[in-house]
């Protein structure tokens, strides 16, 4: 087998949740190139149309599957409808997870948003509910066709937060607090790694792997003030840009890294290397 073709996935079929996301949208597009049939799967169903019409009228074969991945009904849904368009289930990417949402009232408090001492419960337990009872479901259903199959390749998207403790002060602009990374994000993430391990280890003697994807900070728009901030702390000085995390994932999810379960592959710049 040549390089190029550890690294096709023709033939196979993947289910991409977030898939209309910043990167999510990204690793359906990588896929789709690298010959697999995709499934996009979010809980945005207004523009999952749009992110699966620029597939196929690039010639890939998608469809889109509106998901509220908190919803066992739903997923299980959307596992049905993968199988009854494409008959397999080969690669899952785990995307889905919600972004820091602050306080809205946390100013009119003096409170910066975000901050520990007065984080809303309701806030954590949404974050909880998506990004690992979400991952959880989501994998659990896509698991039993990978079982059918006797292999399959699972990729949990985790961030540099879920390594190491985020430097809050990246969050201060003009001397000014604005505010902070919330407690879940760290928390979601940090527990991302331990359900990979968990998984791989599950899946041994199996043709079933589980790896973790580590981005860095990939750039959409922030201000000025925070690309200064996050940069100076990354060895490359800059952030990531939307399409610097694909080779990894088709790297995790071809026969590419067939020796590989269990890990994590990290692409961050070198945020987490000093």
């Amino acid at each position: 087998m040549t390089i190029f073709e550890k690294f096709s996935l023709k033939d196979k079929v993947a289910v991409v949740t977030g898939g209309v996301g910043l990167i999510g949208a990204e690793f359906c597009k990588t896929l789709a190139e690298a010959g697999a049939s995709v499934a996009v799967v979010d809980v945005n169903a207004s523009l999952i149309q749009a992110t699966v019409d620029t597939l196929t009228k690039n010639g890939f074969n998608a469809v889109g599957i509106a998901t509220d991945i908190t919803k066992p009904d739903s997923v299980n849904a959307m596992v049905e409808k993968v199988i009854s368009t494409f008959g397999r289930l080969d690669v899952l990417v785990n995307s889905a997870a919600l972004d820091p949402k602050f306080d809205a009232t946390a100013l009119e408090k003096g409170i910066a948003p975000g901050a520990f001492e007065d984080y809303p419960l309701a806030d954590w337990n949404a974050a909880m509910n998506v990004n690992l009872t979400g991952m959880f479901l989501v994998t659990q259903a896509c698991a039993k066709q990978m079982v059918k199959n006797k292999k399959g390749s699972i990729i949990n998207i985790c961030s540099t937060y879920g390594l190491n403790g985020p430097d809050q002060r990246i969050y201060i602009k003009d001397g000014k607090r604005v505010a902070y990374k919330p407690v879940y994000y760290t928390v979601t993430k940090a527990g991302v790694m331990g359900f990979t391990k968990y998984l791989a280890a599950y899946y041994a003697e199996t043709e079933i792997r589980v790896n973790a994807l580590t981005p860095g900070g990939v750039f959409n728009n922030h201000e000025e003030y925070f690309v200064k901030n996050y940069s100076a702390k990354t060895i490359l000085g800059r952030m990531a840009k939307k399409d610097e995390m694909n080779g990894a994932l088709l790297f995790l999810a071809s026969d590419a890294s067939s020796y590989m379960t269990g890990n994590n592959l990290i692409v961050d710049g070198g945020w987490t290397a000093w």
